[in-house]
């Protein structure tokens, strides 16, 4: 599995449009999204293994509700599995908890990105629940994956996203706000 300090591999994949606009029917709901797309934005990318399954929507509509936090800090959230436009499609449609979904769903059908990323479950053939923080420079600063059957957490991805941002030394548990490690302060406290 690519992990931090790797560069995010190039991509081009169809994708089913955020907000309403995703709801236009074929032909309308759809667009390519490149690895140029958002040029020098930080981006979070995640994966999930199927569509139309129980776990996947809690974390998809999970990452949606915080579509405008994410905005807030210049980054874009992309959510992708291996199940093509149409299916995403499908599902927005009759899921209630994404069809108002404000990130858009990208379809890595030939499974290009997920294998260039390392991270295809190996019985099942489809992604993990993988999560990458990537910088504006394409080179990925944060990677964290769950096994099929555990939903991860959202809130925990933007905590991360806000430390990295201020490219500072930030403890345990730290949030957006608190004052970040001093090593220069630390250093003279130890003498």
């Amino acid at each position: 599995m690519l992990t931090v300090g790797d560069k995010f591999p190039s991509f081009a994949l169809t994708a089913v449009k955020a907000g309403p606009e995703g709801l236009g029917g074929p032909g309308k709901s759809f667009t390519e999204i490149t690895s140029a797309s958002d040029a020098g934005k930080w981006k979070v990318v995640f994966f999930w293994p199927k569509d139309f399954t129980f776990i996947c929507p809690t974390e998809i509509a999970a990452f949606g509700k915080l579509a405008g936090e994410f905005a807030d800090r210049d980054t874009v959230v992309y959510g992708a599995s291996t199940d093509s436009e149409f299916v995403h499609l499908n599902w927005r449609v009759y899921n209630e908890d994404i069809k108002n979904l404000e990130i858009p769903m990208l379809a890595d059908v030939k499974r290009e990105l997920s294998e260039a990323l390392g991270i295809l479950d190996k019985d099942a053939g489809v992604p993990l629940r993988a999560t990458f923080i990537v910088d504006p420079d394409g080179t990925i600063q944060w990677a964290s994956v769950n096994g099929l059957n555990v939903g991860r957490n959202p809130q925990e991805v933007l905590r991360v996203l806000d430390a990295l941002q201020t490219d500072e030394l930030c403890p345990c548990n730290w949030n957006k706000g608190q004052e970040a490690l001093d090593a220069q302060k630390l250093f003279e406290k130890a003498a």
